[in-house]
């Protein structure tokens, strides 16, 4: 009896000993998925394979919602997930979007992710509602803070059909050591003025030996920054604020005599020094607030310039200077160029950015326009239209 006793003394021991240490490992190290050669994210809605958690509301949550066991025309299995996206802008940010995150609601202050070295691509099925929705982007990792993701890849804008069909998110080369947001998407109200619905299923990375990795091509001219408000041509979010960023407010669909389409850009400046710069200006930015950590460069070699048009609401309005690229960071732009002190008309006029002998190769700052109180006394109103590379 005494031995058995002691038997289990030892077992019961070594059984608080190993999860003392599983749960030591588990808060400094991600669980791996080295030994898979797929590592589910979503299946089924019941699926005891699925990984993450579909816990990142973002942006205009307000007009999100999510059924996470449609049964009807799944592509697989059971169930596939539904989300109805109302464009009312709830929260006021005119886009929304969702994260997949490990552990739950987990935007970088959180111990744990997967380690998928070895994966080397995401795929996912999706369709539309009607077949006309367009998804900003979809992404894996990208998560900041404390326990940042190790990596951010993202595909889009992306126009969904009303069937079923693959897509895919090349991740060869790309540090997956510590992923915590495993699967994301955005959409915006400027691309999907009426909302959209649309399902996803089948959520999962792979490892797959024939991935090459992604080849940053050269971008086909032109190449557009900004040609209409809901335009799949559109490049670059215009999200990088500067200076006194609440003299600001923008209208990326302003109705207001456009020079060309149905919309144009229109800018007020209240010159108030609200942050106490005297000055403020917009960038376009790819993607959305990179200012130089995210490597999602653009390679535009083969533009020689860039164009756009420009007016004031009473002309006279002075622009400090109109440029692309000179972001700096880890991953900064690998050239920038020009043109300063411009002074508005009150008719559409166009101007041009010289880019020859420019280094485009990488581009995540696109356009960028900046100004002064000093020069604009009482603020200004001013609008752009067509600016795009060519």
């Amino acid at each position: 009896m005494k031995k058995l006793a002691l038997v289990l003394v030892v077992v019961l021991s070594v059984a608080i000993l190993g999860r003392a240490y599983a749960e030591t490992v588990g808060a400094t190290a991600p669980i791996t998925a080295q030994a898979h050669k797929v590592f589910e994210v979503y299946v089924d809605r019941s699926s005891p394979e699925n990984h993450y958690i579909l816990s990142g509301w973002m942006g205009d949550y307000g007009d999100i919602k999510l059924n996470d066991q449609f049964a009807q025309d799944s592509h697989s299995g059971s169930s596939c997930i539904e989300f109805v996206y109302s464009a009312k802008q709830s929260q006021g940010q005119g886009w929304a979007g969702v994260y997949w995150q490990n552990p739950t609601n987990n935007w970088g202050s959180k111990k744990g992710g997967f380690d998928l070295a070895g994966m080397n691509k995401l795929t996912f099925w999706a369709r539309g509602a009607k077949g006309t929705e367009k998804i900003q982007k979809f992404i894996v990792g990208g998560i900041k803070g404390v326990y940042s993701d190790s990596a951010v890849v993202e595909i889009g804008p992306i126009e969904l059909t009303d069937q079923w069909k693959e897509y895919s998110i090349n991740l060869t080369g790309k540090d997956l050591t510590y992923i915590s947001g495993g699967f994301g998407w955005t959409i915006t109200a400027d691309l999907n003025p009426q909302g959209a619905i649309f399902y996803v299923d089948d959520i999962r990375f792979q490892a797959d030996p024939a991935m090459k990795p992604a080849i940053r091509v050269q971008e086909a001219m032109p190449f557009y920054v900004y040609q209409d408000k809901a335009s799949m041509k559109n490049h670059f979010i215009p999200s990088g604020w500067m200076g006194d960023s609440d003299d600001l407010k923008l209208d990326t669909g302003s109705t207001e005599m456009p020079y060309l389409g149905d919309s144009c850009i229109k800018i007020i400046y209240s010159g108030k020094g609200a942050q106490g710069g005297r000055w403020a200006g917009i960038y376009w930015q790819q993607p959305a607030n990179n200012w130089g950590t995210v490597d999602a460069g653009v390679n535009l070699s083969k533009a020689s310039k860039l164009t756009f048009w420009a007016r004031g609401a009473k002309g006279g309005e002075r622009i400090e200077e109109f440029k692309i690229g000179e972001i700096k960071g880890v991953y900064g732009d690998s050239g920038d160029a020009g043109i300063y002190n411009i002074i508005l008309n009150k008719e559409w006029t166009k101007h041009t950015i010289d880019l020859k002998g420019k280094d485009l190769s990488y581009i995540i700052g696109g356009f960028c326009w900046a100004m002064s109180a000093d020069f604009n006394a009482g603020g200004a109103t001013f609008y752009l239209d067509e600016i795009r590379y060519e």
